[in-house]
């Protein structure tokens, strides 16, 4: 089973939406389990699941709830959701108080780990105890970027916490958001990539399209398949399956 979180410590960066289609995309091929880690819940609304854990995340987190039984299916037969609910917002004291807090995410994901092929972890924004442990059970961890004075810092900020962990997930950056009306952003476009070796060429324009994905309740690539936005998500999910087999290589 492999594991690809989608973090930046900034918000409003195209986070869940990224989560949610990397998903999908990554479900035409595999079985695929998606962990809504945010305690907004956004990629559990997206793909129309009922925000609730039974017996709570407290009763998931101590193993007194079994991770089977929190799992949920979508409208994706390969594609399945372990929901946020409210309980989630006091998530980073429950791991915090759990015996080895930094093992919890891959110690709940490993009852379930033949049933998987991917697991996608939709992480909470910020530096928080939830996000280094996600982090840290990653295997590659896709950052999206806004073309910004602020982007490169947040990608600082997440390559110092990858860098905490024993063995070092990959990273994969790329600009989210786009407006190629603006020079910034083509400048954005046009350099970051040849400065930062993270930072690919995949670039997720800011269109309607995307805000769509809200009332529809879909991956772009399902309502709208020949746009900008769902190659580039596809083209995303080719080289983090990438990145994926080559640090399982490494090994």
């Amino acid at each position: 089973m492999k594991v690809v979180a989608v973090y930046s410590t900034k918000g409003g960066v195209g986070k869940t939406t990224t989560a949610v289609n990397l998903a999908c995309e990554a479900a035409r091929d595999f079985r695929v389990l998606l962990w809504d880690l945010d305690p907004q819940g956004a990629a559990t609304y997206l793909l129309d699941v009922k925000p609730k854990l039974k017996g709570g995340v407290e009763s998931l987190v101590a193993g007194r709830t079994a991770t089977a039984a929190v799992i949920r299916p979508t409208a994706n037969r390969r594609l399945d959701v372990i929901p946020a609910d409210a309980g989630y917002r006091e998530l980073d004291l429950v791991f915090d108080a759990a015996k080895k807090s930094g093992e919890r995410i891959s110690r709940i994901l490993e009852p379930v780990s033949r049933q998987y092929d991917v697991v996608i972890l939709d992480c909470p924004p910020g530096e928080s105890v939830v996000a280094r442990n996600a982090l840290h059970t990653a295997d590659v961890v896709v950052v999206p970027l806004v073309p910004s004075p602020l982007s490169m810092r947040s990608l600082d900020q997440v390559r110092a916490i990858v860098a905490e962990a024993d063995e070092p997930a990959r990273m994969l950056a790329f600009l989210s958001m786009v407006d190629r009306r603006k020079s910034t952003h083509r400048d954005a476009v046009r350099d970051l990539p040849r400065e930062h070796a993270e930072v690919s060429n995949i670039v997720v324009p800011s269109t309607v399209v995307i805000e769509r994905m809200g009332s529809e309740r879909r991956a772009v690539s399902d309502y709208a398949p020949n746009t900008e936005a769902a190659r580039a998500y596809s083209e995303l999910w080719v080289r983090a399956a990438s990145l994926v087999k080559a640090k399982h290589r490494k090994h």
